[in-house]
Parts: structure tokens; sequence; C-alpha cells
């Protein structure tokens, strides 16, 4: 299998200086009302909109909601099928579908060695 050859950028990366010297730069034909907000702007390779959109989507922005612990958990390779069979949003299901199990358990007190829940 041939092995796809890395994209070059189609120009040479853009130095701080030249990224500094782009964002304090105001075009002289844009109205006061009209100006872009250049703060949030990312500089990429080039190479066209497709790999500037690839090259975007390549970075993850942090965690949004970090109240959920990634497990491993062993399950039936026929509960595992049904469940991914049931479509996208799978794993979300299960997760309601444990804490109303959990919500209709009675109370057991802890026992010692045990952590909490």
């Amino acid at each position: 299998m041939p092995i796809a050859k890395k994209q070059m950028p189609t120009s040479a990366p853009f130095s701080a200086a030249d990224i500094a010297a782009a964002k304090a730069a105001s075009p002289a034909s844009v109205s006061s009302r009209a100006k872009t907000d250049w703060g949030q702007g990312t500089v990429t390779t080039g190479g066209g909109v497709a790999a500037t959109v690839a090259q975007l989507r390549r970075t993850r922005g942090p965690n949004k909601r970090p109240i959920k612990e990634q497990v491993a958990i062993r399950l039936d390779q026929e509960v595992l099928g049904a469940l991914r069979a049931s479509g996208p949003g799978w794993q979300t299901r299960v997760n309601t579908a444990l804490k109303e199990w959990l919500a209709e358990q009675p109370a057991k007190p802890k026992a010692r060695g045990q952590r909490a829940v």
C-alpha cells in the first residue's frame, strides 16, 4: 500500500513578527464600522480550503464538561452489539439507564474498604 505524501505548505509559514504586524495593520479601505477583529484569527499553512479545514479540525479544544470519567468494562458481545445498533448516543443512554437503576436501589451502608461512588 503506497504511503500518502505529506502535503507541503503552499507558502512559507509566517513569523511571529509577520503575524503581529498583520494584526496591528488596519486597511484604509475598510470603514470604521466594519473593521474585523483579528484577535481570534488562526494562521494556517495554506493548501486550499479543504486543507485549512482539515488542519483546524485536528486539534481538540478543552473539555467543557469534565464531569465524567473514562472507564473500561467488559460486556457480552450481544449486549454491546445491541447497544451500538441502537444508534448514536448509545453510551449516553447506557449512562442514563444506570443512573435510573441506581436511583431504584435501596441505600446500603458502605462496606469497609470500598470507594465512595
